[in-house]
């Protein structure tokens, strides 16, 4: 038998248990997991249908706020719906190309997520620092070339993971005690040579999430040095007001980012449940709350849900 457990072998199916230890809660913690994403989904579409109707709405900062709505959409719907399936109907298996297309969107709308707060901290930028040229500097064409090059970027970077991965023998087990598929615990399966996908995985996740951090750590310095120099204290608040919304966004979007990597990474003494509801709750918070604090710190937004809401 333990001869058998390690011959390689390629699993046609993968089986995601959803999370191990609390089986017979799984009923319970779907409640709040599809509350959640509903609330995701109604505050998202809300901020596309408004910006779409709105034409006083048609500027950069707004269709920034739908490239930011449709990627919390894409990270939700990839994960939440699977997750559902396993809690309410026992549905756990998925196909290796399931698992691989899973992870590979997840993934690219995550990077590309992280594309749009770089730009979004541009945006800021320029709107501060230069102001009198944030027209010509900042129009609608451009931003959404930018978005366009965040999304390539993410799909080339992302793209080589779910390639690797069938490469690797895996030695009887198939089960991923996960609600989702994620490489690196795809990877851990495997009684291969892991050495280039765990290599792979650390060295994407620093790039993305380092370079993205570095440069909007630099618009805020430079926000930070123009602000400082405003003799007017009425002048300062209104400037940083400017950037709350996006400050708030970002902190809630790269905070749990983080801790998530680490304590996969480090924290072997925090329990598996934990990580996986951590992972879950990571996605779906912000998604919930990007568009309620956008829709209550911008007044032209806020204004515009109101008169839709009015009408209902």
């Amino acid at each position: 038998m333990e001869a058998f457990n390690l011959t390689p072998f390629s699993p046609s199916t993968f089986i995601l248990t959803g999370i191990p230890g609390l089986e017979a809660a799984h009923i319970w913690i779907s409640i709040p997991l599809f509350t959640f994403y509903i609330i995701s989904l109604l505050g998202n579409f809300t901020v596309l249908f408004v910006v779409g109707k709105e034409q006083t709405l048609h500027k950069p900062m707004f269709l920034l706020l739908c490239m930011l709505a449709l990627t919390d959409i894409g990270m939700s719907t990839c994960i939440v719906p699977r997750a559902l399936f396993i809690f309410w109907f026992g549905s756990k298996g998925i196909t290796v190309g399931g698992c691989l297309t899973q992870m590979f969107f997840f993934y690219v709308f995550a990077a590309t997520h992280s594309a749009v707060l770089v730009t979004m901290a541009f945006d800021r930028y320029v709107a501060i620092c230069d102001p009198l040229r944030y027209a010509t500097i900042l129009t609608n064409a451009r931003i959404a070339k930018l978005g366009l090059v965040g999304l390539i970027t993410a799909v080339i970077l992302i793209l080589p993971e779910p390639l690797l991965l069938p490469r690797l023998p895996f030695c009887a087990s198939h089960i991923i005690p996960e609600t989702y598929c994620k490489p690196i615990t795809v990877v851990k399966m495997s009684c291969g040579d892991t050495r280039v996908n765990r290599t792979y995985t650390l060295v994407i996740s620093l790039v993305i999430i380092g370079s993205d951090l570095t440069l909007i750590g630099l618009s805020y310095g430079l926000i930070i040095r123009a602000v400082l120099r405003i003799s007017s204290k009425k002048a300062h608040q209104k400037a940083l007001n400017t950037c709350t919304a996006h400050i708030c966004v970002m902190v809630m979007s790269y905070t749990p980012s983080l801790f998530s990597i680490l304590t996969q990474r480090f924290g072997q003494g925090i329990a598996s449940h934990i990580h996986i509801l951590l992972a879950n709750l990571n996605v779906l918070v912000p998604s919930m709350l990007n568009p309620i604090i956008y829709g209550i710190k911008t007044k032209e937004l806020r204004d515009k849900v109101g008169k839709y809401t009015c009408r209902m």
